[in-house]
């Protein structure tokens, strides 16, 4: 069974950093991309950032140059770092995961969710 576990959310000042994990079980991590969506209240779920089962990457405008995805195969673990957070980040931050290699950028095209993380930033 494929679980995806999302964990570091928390309530931050405006400008702060958080990291958040995503611990993945149930099949070979390293073969498949992986991203981060997020949802605001009232808003649609939109990508945050995408990594292929390699190193290629791809963010959202909003994020680029403040937020960072990885992903340790050897731990089965994505991550997001936030740097220098603002409050129209305040979301749920979900991982996705998707039966293939390559990074995509439509939630249509992701198999496979965690709960979810919120993440509030508010001073």
């Amino acid at each position: 069974q494929i679980q995806l576990e999302e964990s570091g959310g928390g309530l931050v000042q405006p400008g702060g950093s958080l990291r958040l994990s995503c611990a993945a079980s149930g099949r070979t991590f390293n073969q498949y991309a992986m991203a981060w969506f997020r949802q605001a209240p009232g808003k649609e779920r939109e990508l945050v950032a995408a990594i292929s089962s390699g190193t290629s990457t791809v963010y959202a405008d909003s994020v680029k140059g403040r937020f960072t995805i990885s992903r340790d195969n050897a731990k089965n673990t994505l991550y997001l770092q936030m740097n220098g957070l603002k409050p129209e980040d305040t979301a749920v931050y979900n991982c996705a995961q998707r039966d293939g290699w390559v990074a995509k950028t439509r939630q249509q095209e992701y198999d496979y969710w965690g709960p979810g993380t919120q993440v509030t930033v508010s001073s």
